[in-house]
């Protein structure tokens, strides 16, 4: 049989997963900042979209249809303002503004003065023309009756960088050490660190090392102590220097941090040549120091965070489960202007673009509507599943997983997954994100009630702080311990949740707990 090509048509079904399925399961596993931002994207691209503050509208009527001629939304509030649309409302002269601020500002100096004179004549101030409104501007509001913002000029916080590089222009002079000197700093980061090694740097910038050393001996003197450290002892030994304290005994001590973490004192004693009492004195000297000196100077601004999910206690002893409003978008679709942006169109591609952009932003609002669904008939379902952690704590959470939510409210899993990944609920024992309330369930020794893997946890820890310091619990009275409460655990399985807590070994919590016992133990 003879090979070639030729046409066939055949004819089958398949899922296909359209543009717009696409965006609403996107849509799903976003974060508020997440979708804050899309949303942003979206507002800039499509011009029949508009967000709509809170504030606005702050009794939001019933949602409209389309045959309304208004605005379409999730949340259902009513139609924008004509003046809003339009084409003077947007324009802004910026040099009507300066000179409304410019003659603001002058006329405040002015007044300063007058106000000087005429106090020394009459010791009123009504005389220099002053009154309460003059310090807030609105002598000098704009157009729109609001005035200046005085919190808009005040000068924002200087950064670690910025900090650096001023010292940098005065302890040198040289162009190329300064060169050297900026490519540092900016490889320090916001601890105050220096995270790449001195030999890249040189060698990026074609300098000698000596002369790149030189320059770093140079910053990590500058302010604050410590900066410019390449790890914690020289970080430590930096401060040290600086207040004549980094003896021949210190470097040896500070060179032996891990000794200082384990609270070994006898060992770090014999390293040093001295008495247990100055290796405490000595590790009491280390305690004040920095170990992070640039964390003074901040570093990204901290978001806060905001639950998706609001639960409250009822009157009737059952639990209220409703989105957080302030995390919920509020974007309209503009059908009125839509329709008269259509009607003055007169080329059949701009009639097309209109089409399009009305049929994306529906999409959009239908596609935020559902979203806010899922998530509040997931979130109703975990509240449901979780009702004894809310009412008694930690120690009644059960065991859930993604399967169990996703058959009772008749959804994938794949689809609870996205809606717990980065969403948080507000509860009264505190914030969570949703996940949390998903644990692994470990077995009883009587074959009853599985217990929940965080509610362990939390026993583990709560026996761990209660130990004394002469009698510290090791994993297996752990264990011991676990199983008269009828918890079935493994000795491995207490050593993973005691790590993912951050506690250390009973060998070193019996060492801190003895250390601390002699330090805090009264002199005779």
């Amino acid at each position: 049989m003879a090979i070639s090509t030729k046409l066939m048509m055949r004819q089958g079904q398949a899922l296909v997963m359209t543009p717009q399925l696409l965006q609403a399961i996107k849509l799903l596993q976003f974060s508020n900042l997440e979708l804050s931002a899309f949303l942003h994207e979206e507002l800039e691209r499509n011009p029949l979209l508009e967000a709509v503050e809170s504030d606005d509208f702050p009794d939001a009527p019933q949602e409209r249809g389309e045959g309304d001629g208004g605005e379409t939304g999730f949340d259902g509030v009513g139609e924008p303002r004509e003046g809003d649309w339009a084409q003077d409302s947007l324009a802004v002269d910026a040099g009507q503004l300066a000179a409304e601020l410019g003659t603001e500002i002058g006329n405040a100096f002015e007044l300063e003065g007058q106000r000087g004179a005429s106090a020394d004549a009459s010791g009123s101030l009504e005389g220099a023309g002053l009154s309460a409104n003059s310090w807030t501007g609105a002598s000098g509001v704009g157009g729109d009756g609001e005035t200046p913002n005085l919190e808009a000029y005040v000068a924002a916080d200087a950064s670690l960088h910025d900090h650096l590089a001023e010292q940098l222009a005065l302890a040198s002079s040289d162009p190329r050490d300064r060169l050297i000197g900026h490519a540092i700093i900016d490889a320090i980061d916001e601890t105050g660190y220096l995270r790449e090694d001195i030999n890249e740097i040189a060698a990026r910038l074609e300098a000698d090392f000596e002369r790149a050393a030189a320059v770093l001996a140079t910053i990590q003197t500058f302010d604050p102590s410590g900066v410019g450290a390449r790890d914690l002892r020289e970080c430590l030994a930096i401060q040290l220097r600086e207040r004549d304290r980094l003896d021949p005994a210190m470097q040896i001590f500070i060179a032996n941090l891990p000794l200082l973490a384990k609270r070994d004192f006898p060992a770090l004693a014999r390293l040093c040549g001295v008495d247990e009492e100055d290796i405490a004195d000595m590790a009491a000297e280390v305690r004040r120091l920095d170990p992070k000196p640039g964390r003074a100077f901040g570093g990204a601004p901290i978001q806060p965070l905001v639950a998706d999910v609001i639960v409250r206690p009822a009157t009737d002893g059952s639990w209220m489960v409703e989105l957080n409003s302030d995390a919920l978008p509020r974007v309209l679709v503009n059908h009125s202007y839509a329709a008269r942006v259509s009607a003055g169109a007169k080329r059949d591609g701009d009639k097309t673009f209109i089409s399009s952009c009305l049929q994306n932003a529906n999409w959009l609002t239908k596609s935020l509507e559902q979203r806010s669904r899922t998530i509040l008939k997931v979130a109703s379902e975990i509240v449901r599943l979780q009702d004894a952690f809310l009412a008694k704590g930690v120690e009644h959470l059960r065991p859930l997983n993604l399967r169990t939510i996703a058959d009772a409210i008749g959804m994938h899993e794949s689809t609870v997954s996205r809606v717990t990944s980065n969403k948080y609920m507000m509860t009264p024992r505190g914030i969570f994100e949703l996940k949390y309330f998903f644990s692994a369930s470990i077995a009883t020794t009587s074959g009853g009630e599985a217990h929940s893997a965080e509610a362990v946890r939390y026993k583990i820890k709560q026996m761990i702080d209660k130990e004394s310091p002469l009698d510290v619990l090791s994993d297996d009275a752990i264990v011991a311990r676990l199983k008269e409460i009828d918890i079935d655990i493994a000795r491995r399985t207490v050593a993973k949740y005691r790590d993912s807590l951050r506690i250390p070994s009973s060998v070193d919590r019996r060492r801190a707990k003895q250390a601390m016992m002699r330090e805090n133990a009264p002199a005779l």
